[in-house]
């Protein structure tokens, strides 16, 4: 199987592959079924020269590779008929800035595999970047914080030259005594665990969060039994608010009358209740100065995401009052930091720990997929939907 590695095409451009240097050599060790070529690319994290010195053919025409494999969506014009292709498509969930990319998928006999469906036997998602979202968003949310109150000014993630440089930039780091609040228990809250660890900040539970005062920086995480209830009175069931969340409540303004800087990394779904609304940043008691918003979820769950902000400019203002976008350092203005793609701002680290998974797990199963990795995350099959996403017939045709 001959595999070509995609430029990016996505605009605004994103750094990121999904093989590394080393991580294709070690493919090709492990597998001397694999061939790999690189299509040429002057905005990747890795260079072309890198590529060359691992033995990894550079190329301007990927026309002769099986598989083609990218991170981001793929420009419909570049689509190539008949080929079988691998990465984030952001269409099973119809969205309809992406039709057009299915809709050509399906008239060029294309066989789409997307990552966000490769689902191990434990059903867990085999690939994510969720870690390194959690990550950037934890140091853009501290460097915000920093730049309001002229407390420190941290170099931007995406200008160091890995992880290693960002992390030594929170030296800089003295906080006053003020809360921090995480939401969310998976990959992307443990990214943002990772990266405020360095400072050494105290961790409380959520009772003592809402009703201690301390003369040191403190932060607190919360899950889904925290910041809901149920509608009933009956006790908290996670498998429960996951399958009927419209049978919850919110209780989660309680903690923003306390926090300081929220940092977001939880799952929400649209029928669960809204952490926060317009009303509620407008109410006295209401404290939070900066919200790094990982989960970006636009106007819901929280009011003031009002848009994705970009990697060159993360930062704007939410005004309370307004309920629309002014200076983000103002201080009648919320900070909202909702970069999209934060994994790209570190796209050298975040490349080389997805590809080892893509080695270790997926690329095999192009081989052999006895477990059905393959199989369960194929959308489209020679341009025609798979029976698990039949349900995107209506979004082809236009109608929803």
């Amino acid at each position: 199987m001959h595999i070509g590695i995609l430029k990016e095409t996505k605009v605004p451009a994103d750094r990121r592959v999904a093989l590394t240097p080393s991580s294709a050599v070690t493919l090709m060790n492990l597998y001397p079924e694999f061939d790999i070529s690189v299509e040429s690319s002057d905005i990747r994290c890795y260079s072309d020269a890198e590529y060359k010195q691992a033995g990894i053919r550079v190329t301007e025409d990927l026309s002769d590779c099986d598989l083609l494999v990218g991170v981001k969506e793929v420009a419909p014009s570049t689509l190539k008929t008949g080929k079988t292709y691998l990465f984030f498509s952001h269409t099973a969930k119809k969205q309809p800035y992406n039709r057009k990319l299915l809709k050509q998928i399906v008239e060029k006999q294309i066989t789409l595999v997307d990552y966000e469906y490769l689902i191990g036997n434990d059903n867990v998602r085999i690939v994510a970047f969720g870690r390194w979202a959690g990550i950037v968003g934890a140091y853009n949310g501290l460097r915000a914080y920093g730049i309001r109150n002229n407390l420190f000014d941290l170099k931007p993630a995406h200008k160091c030259y890995d992880m290693k440089e960002m992390t030594g930039e929170l030296k800089k780091v003295t906080l006053p005594p003020i809360k921090i609040l995480i939401t969310g228990g998976g990959r992307v809250a443990g990214g943002i665990r990772e990266s405020l660890a360095p400072l050494g900040c105290k961790t409380v539970d959520s009772l003592e969060y809402l009703n201690k005062i301390y003369d040191e920086p403190v932060i607190c995480q919360i899950e889904p039994w925290d910041y809901v209830k149920r509608k009933d009175g009956k006790d908290f069931d996670l498998q429960h608010f996951f399958y009927y969340p419209e049978e919850y409540d919110s209780v989660f303004f309680p903690y923003s009358t306390v926090t300081d800087l929220l940092i977001t990394g939880h799952y929400w779904d649209p029928g669960s209740p809204v952490f926060l609304s317009e009303e509620d940043y407008l109410k006295p008691e209401f404290k939070i100065s900066v919200i790094a918003d990982v989960s970006c979820d636009i106007k819901k769950p929280f009011a003031s995401t009002l848009r994705p902000s970009t990697i060159d400019k993360p930062f704007y203002g939410y005004n309370p009052l307004t309920g629309k976008e002014g200076d983000p350092f103002d201080k009648e203005n919320i900070t909202v930091m909702a970069v999209d793609n934060l994994p790209g701002e570190l796209p050298r680290n975040a490349s080389a720990e997805f590809a080892d998974k893509l080695v270790e797990s997926v690329f095999p199963a192009f081989l052999n997929d006895r477990d059905g990795i393959v199989e369960r995350a194929t959308i489209v099959r020679d341009g025609g939907l798979t029976r698990n996403f039949s349900y995107l017939e209506d979004f082809l045709a236009g109608e929803k």
